[in-house]
């Protein structure tokens, strides 16, 4: 079951955050990767259109940051870069690849 698990973090299913609620569901008996992934609603949302939506809906409820990460130098853009990410995994509530959000939100902020 441990290299099921594997692979679903591999291919994307799911994030580095819901690998471990699936590994500590599995130490618990509650049955196979898939199954628990399912029960738990665990599964990464990857759909570039819902995290684009996601992301301009963060940007719009912080846009007096956005301004000033506009205007920032590249010392402090890395701070707020992660305030951002940051505001947009909660907003996804976990669900969103933190590597997707993370080119998509540099090509937002960039343009």
């Amino acid at each position: 079951h441990l290299g099921e698990m594997i692979l679903r973090l591999k291919d994307g299913t799911i994030n580095g955050k819901a690998a471990k609620t699936v590994f500590a569901a599995m130490a618990d008996g509650e049955g196979s990767p898939d199954a628990i992934i399912k029960a738990k609603d665990l599964v990464q949302n990857t759909d570039s259109g819902a995290v684009e939506k996601l992301l301009d809906e963060v940007l719009a409820a912080n846009a007096e940051q956005v301004e000033q990460y506009r205007a920032s130098d590249e010392a402090k853009r890395g701070k707020m870069f992660g305030f951002f990410v940051g505001q947009a995994m909660k907003a996804a509530k976990g669900k969103a690849n933190p590597a997707q959000v993370n080119e998509l939100l540099k090509k937002k902020l960039e343009s």
